[in-house]
């Protein structure tokens, strides 16, 4: 007789509100064997964890897999291994298996690099991403802006490499978004004010938290303390102004 293997269910929880879980979501939740989240190796928190906490039934085990905030490839690797091992272990033991990702489970999201260890290292079993609302998403909704209408376009991109991307292209999109920003914002402000073309440009940091931030004043915005989950909206010729408190 064939043994038969858990699914493992890569989870968007959305970025930061907890009404923002998806009803699929919060149904892969009542039903798994257990769930996994990553956490740093210097802290035993989940951000992730904390959103989908009351959707996980409390005799569903959960448990934290360590990543390490780290540019040596070769130790990101041995971490990625590990756990992708791990979570193979809970599969092909028949357990179905959850793992929790901010936002959407396939967009910049830890869940995609997971996913291709797990595959490369067990192809036969299943693997079932389910989608979450994105930080950018939820932030135009914060701002009461559309992100992009008719015939335009849109270019969403990490802020890791400043505003390279934007400046690499020799047609601007209407509407750019960057994630992540962080240290980056100087480069990525300048960016946009040497384009010319971006007259609303709006940053949001830890959008959907309690400590969310809206500013309107990018040279503002630059001249703060910088935050990992600042992520800036800009779009060419907008008329839409941010929404109220």
């Amino acid at each position: 007789m064939e043994k038969k293997c858990g699914t493992l269910y890569g989870i968007g929880v959305g970025p930061g509100d907890p009404d923002l879980i998806t009803m699929k979501a919060v149904k892969v939740l009542g039903q798994v064997d257990i769930v996994f989240a990553a956490a740093s190796t210097k802290n035993h928190h989940s951000l992730a964890m904390d959103i989908a906490r009351p959707h996980i039934p409390e005799s569903t085990p959960v448990e934290l897999l360590r990543f390490p905030m780290t540019r040596d490839k070769s130790e990101t690797r041995r971490a990625w291994t590990a756990n992708a091992r791990r979570i193979v272990d809970e599969l092909e033991a028949g357990r179905d298996a959850a793992f929790l990702t901010l936002g959407d489970s396939l967009t910049y999201s830890t869940f995609g690099y997971l996913m291709t260890f797990v595959k490369a290292r067990a192809p036969h079993l299943r693997v079932l991403p389910v989608p979450g609302i994105t930080s950018y998403q939820a932030a135009a909704c914060r701002l009461n802006t559309p992100l992009v209408e008719g015939e335009g376009t849109m270019m969403v991109t990490s802020g890791a490499t400043g505003g390279d991307r934007l400046r690499a292209l020799s047609r601007k999109p209407e509407t750019v978004v960057f994630l992540k920003a962080y240290r980056n914002l100087p480069d990525i402000c300048a960016a946009l004010a040497e384009c010319g073309d971006y007259s609303y440009c709006v940053g949001v940091k830890n959008c959907g938290h309690p400590s969310e931030e809206i500013v309107t004043d990018v040279e503002q915005l630059c001249r703060q303390a910088p935050d990992y989950w600042t992520l800036v909206i800009a779009k060419k010729n907008a008329s839409h102004e941010p929404a109220a408190d």
